[in-house]
């Protein structure tokens, strides 16, 4: 499924990602597959696990980035 992450409170490791289907879902830091230090407006793909997101992709960057934050 792809969504926005809208918010993201780093000091407490949660955040909000509106999907396309147009619900929101939370999320935590520790669901993010590719680490970012600026979240809140990047375009995502993610699985659901029961009402949360979880295996999520940043699709934000180098393509590298999917796979881990590999840089060139």
């Amino acid at each position: 499924m792809y969504g926005e992450i809208k918010k993201f409170r780093r000091d407490l490791g949660v955040g909000v990602i509106y999907a396309e289907d147009g619900r929101a879902y939370r999320f935590e830091q520790t669901a993010i597959r590719n680490r970012r230090e600026d979240l809140e407006g990047h375009e995502v793909h993610f699985e659901l696990g029961g009402l949360k997101a979880r295996d999520i992709i940043v699709l934000a960057g180098s393509p590298w980035a999917a796979f881990g934050g590999i840089g060139l």
